[in-house]
């Protein structure tokens, strides 16, 4: 079995001020998305369409804000509603951690809805640009769960060369193996939570950087390297990472203060459904409709 390293969560001491593991991996994931974004400006389509180095500046300013106050209000309303009616002033607690990818992304979108606004192209045409620049940064975001020891998956039988041991979980190991006593027995996990206080899980956000980050990256790098009908390359992103997100769901732990809801699904894949089903929607329609983002000397001739 693997064990964690159980890092430090916080990478500096800057005398009073703590830098923190997850704020750097928040900090890499914007930096990727500059750098990805002027990669992209290379392609000749993406020049012709008149994508500029400020744009990636302007979007990168609405996707900040976007993704903070989206993510965050995100988990408050999906995942932990009744604690934070009783407890309003801990939704400013953004310290303690809670964000969801879900939210993240409603807020983004409304983000780039307002930029679509100002800069007189279709919101379709913006995130078709944005898409590819998405993944590398959700492994960042992912790692930094990693790094924090959080968001583990759940038991697993020791004999997998995956099976990890996560310290924070120990309290919920011990209340596993009281609700699962025939399972445990099977595996022998009592004698291995005696030995280590801890049992082995699946090391589920290593899946999502795999599934998450990496190969929906090579995905959307590929997809985007070409033109493609307006919106196709959004479609792709959403059935991408929502089926990336549905099947890792799988073997990441459900939030203690949900469990799984109905047919055992997590409220990760539930929310998850709406955009698989509404990026092969959009994908249908794109490629019926078969129009390409006009040139920018299209739209001037």
């Amino acid at each position: 079995m693997l064990i964690h390293p159980n890092f430090d969560p916080i990478a500096l001491h800057l005398g009073p001020l703590a830098v923190r593991w997850y704020g750097l991996m928040y900090l890499l994931a914007f930096i990727q998305c500059i750098v990805i974004g002027r990669l992209r400006l290379r392609l000749p389509y993406v020049a012709a369409q008149g994508w500029t180095t400020k744009d990636i500046d302007d979007i990168l300013f609405y996707g900040v804000l976007g993704t903070i106050l989206g993510g965050r209000l995100g988990y408050v309303v999906f995942y932990k509603s009744s604690f934070y009616f009783a407890n309003p002033l801990d939704i400013f607690k953004v310290w303690e951690g809670g964000m969801s990818f879900h939210g993240g992304m409603i807020g983004v979108t409304i983000a780039m809805v307002v930029f679509a606004w100002q800069r007189k192209r279709t919101w379709l045409q913006v995130t078709d640009f944005v898409a590819p620049l998405v993944p590398l940064g959700l492994a960042a975001g992912r790692f930094g769960n990693f790094i924090n020891g959080e968001l583990w998956g759940r038991v697993t039988n020791p004999n997998a060369p995956w099976a990890m041991l996560f310290q924070n979980a120990s309290p919920d190991d011990a209340i596993w193996l009281r609700a699962h006593p025939q399972q445990a027995a099977r595996w022998h996990l009592n004698e291995i939570f005696e030995q280590y206080q801890m049992l082995p899980r699946h090391p589920s956000q290593l899946y999502e950087i795999a599934l998450e980050g990496f190969a929906l990256f090579i995905v959307m790098w590929l997809m985007s390297r070409k033109q493609r009908p307006v919106g196709a390359i959004s479609a792709v992103f959403l059935i991408g990472y929502g089926l990336a997100r549905f099947t890792v769901e799988f073997a990441r732990e459900p939030d203690d203060y949900l469990g799984l809801l109905a047919m055992n699904l997590s409220m990760g894949q539930w929310l998850s459904l709406p955009m698989i089903i509404g990026g092969i929607g959009l994908l249908i329609w794109t490629y019926r409709r078969g129009r390409a983002v006009p040139s920018e000397s299209a739209k001037l001739s």
